[in-house]
């Protein structure tokens, strides 16, 4: 990890637990340099790290002042589309189509989700999304052929849950989840503007018919500074 990556951690560690609130300002560069034993290049880089991430924004004659840092919480007991999610967010999002191929299905990546996976076909869709303006997601689908014959790549491109039960008229039951944090990889890094050493949340699902046909396989991989877990639990 590089110097200026460590001021960031540190800096942006001091904004959530509200060293720095909402409204004030962070050290001026030259004040970074000294409390940090950096160079002015080092706090100017980690500065700007601040403002790509959304925790600061630069105001001419004043300097670094700290803003509300938007996150998203996700619903993981809920079974939404990411436009679902999106709109019930009220948050401005888009997606671009990164991969829209057809290959085997992954099985490491879902044999703790799903027992006795064969290799089949799939129609991969891997999409990048972005969340007020931020590459925060990465979604990488992979949906059955033997299911979904084919999917339009104006339907990969906008949603596919619409697609799947509007046009298709499938009856999407039930979806089984997990999570788990891990380092983030090179494509992580370089679609979503992360820094080595930088951590990802990955969500890995399962969606299934209500015939308990398994048909779409999902990795999601989000960006940790925009990532809450969100859950409701009752006592029984």
């Amino acid at each position: 990890m590089g110097k200026y990556e460590r001021v960031y951690q540190d800096l942006s560690s001091k904004i959530d637990d509200g060293t720095y609130p909402v409204g004030s300002l962070l050290p001026s560069e030259k004040q970074l340099t000294e409390n940090y034993s950096v160079s002015r290049e080092t706090a100017r880089k980690a500065l700007a790290l601040l403002t790509d991430r959304g925790y600061i924004q630069k105001i001419m004659g004043k300097g670094s002042v700290v803003i509300s840092h938007s996150q998203y919480a996700l619903p993981v007991s809920s079974l939404v589309s990411y436009k679902e999610f999106a709109h019930a967010a009220g948050a401005s999002t888009r997606s671009e189509l990164i991969d829209f191929s057809e290959t085997l299905l992954p099985l490491a990546s879902f044999k703790s989700l799903a027992k006795d996976l064969q290799s089949e076909e799939t129609t991969a869709v891997t999409r990048l999304r972005f969340f007020d303006n931020e590459p925060a997601i990465i979604d990488r689908d992979y949906i059955l052929k033997s299911v979904v014959p084919s999917i339009p790549q104006e339907a990969a491109e906008t949603s596919l849950f619409e697609y799947f039960e509007n046009t298709l008229g499938l009856s999407i039951a039930y979806s089984s989840k997990q999570i788990k944090v891990e380092p983030a990889q090179e494509s992580d890094r370089k679609l979503m503007h992360l820094a080595k050493g930088e951590y990802v949340a990955v969500t890995t699902s399962v969606t299934s018919l209500e015939d308990t046909t398994a048909f779409l396989f999902t990795e999601s991989r989000h960006r940790a500074d925009k990532f809450i877990y969100q859950d409701f639990a009752r006592r029984r």
